[in-house]
């Protein structure tokens, strides 16, 4: 079945004042931030962490979106994958209405936000991370359904059983909606695994780490079925740049869940 997307999808602005263009995929983050919210302020680990609403507001949007995920998101994209228009202009760093935003830059920003956090309340970093790491695909599933939204990010050419046809796509060939995929893979199943792994066990760094292994594993999955950015293409042993990031996660994942088991 081959689907044909409308213009809309060519025009990914909700609203548009002049020159200021509110697109779906920020109303998405937005989203994120305020699903994991709802979700952190309630959930044990961070009950037993004895936070008010004050300052778990302030663990989200402060700590975990801004400088974690906005920032580091945007550092880790034009590091991975901007490094020429990086090198060729420092300042383009901070043009951040061209888009452009890595999840692993903003796992890395949002991990070295939440240490900061950690050493400043004297609390467990594994224990905070666990707690995050369960709110995650939350945020992963809902920013993927904005990229769908946007047009962006879309999938590999299919043999036409199967696809969409994206008006963004200037080869107007069906493709498959990996943005999608993602979305079930790394929000909804992902979500669940970790809420299964956290009724079998509380020992302190499983939940993270599992979170990065099985992050790791089911985006490596699934970029087999994303087109790689257009100005970096295959890499090393035809493998995407999202593919070969996900290779050290998945190493790190598996490091922290052997100290976790050690110390249970």
């Amino acid at each position: 079945m081959i689907i044909e997307l409308s213009e809309f999808f060519n025009n990914p602005s909700i609203i548009e004042v002049g020159p200021i263009k509110i697109q779906y995929y920020a109303i998405t983050w937005l989203m994120s931030a305020i699903f994991i919210y709802l979700y952190l302020r309630s959930h044990e680990i961070i009950k037993n962490f004895g936070f008010s609403f004050d300052k778990t507001s302030d663990l989200v949007f402060t700590y975990g979106l801004f400088f974690g995920a906005f920032a580091g998101g945007r550092v880790g994209y034009m590091l991975f994958y901007g490094t020429e228009q990086l090198i060729a202009n420092p300042l383009s760093l901070f043009y951040v209405w061209q888009g452009g935003l890595s999840f692993h830059g903003g796992l890395l920003g949002v991990a070295l936000s939440f240490y900061i956090f950690s050493v400043k309340n004297n609390i467990s970093f594994l224990k905070l991370c666990d707690a995050l790491t369960l709110s995650m695909p939350i945020g992963l599933g809902l920013v993927r359904i904005g990229n769908f939204l946007n047009g962006e990010l879309y999938g590999r050419a299919t043999d036409g059983s199967w696809g969409f046809v994206f008006p963004t796509d200037y080869l107007s060939i069906p493709r498959h909606p990996s943005q999608l995929y993602e979305s079930l893979g790394e929000g909804l199943i992902l979500f669940f695994l970790l809420r299964f792994i956290y009724t079998k066990t509380k020992a302190k760094g499983v939940v993270c780490s599992s979170f990065l292994i099985l992050y790791g594993v089911i985006r490596f999955i699934i970029e087999n079925y994303r087109q790689p950015d257009s100005h970096i293409g295959f890499l090393i042993f035809d493998m995407s740049m999202g593919q070969i990031l996900c290779i050290p996660m998945i190493f790190t994942g598996l490091l922290i869940l052997n100290h976790s088991r050690k110390n249970v």
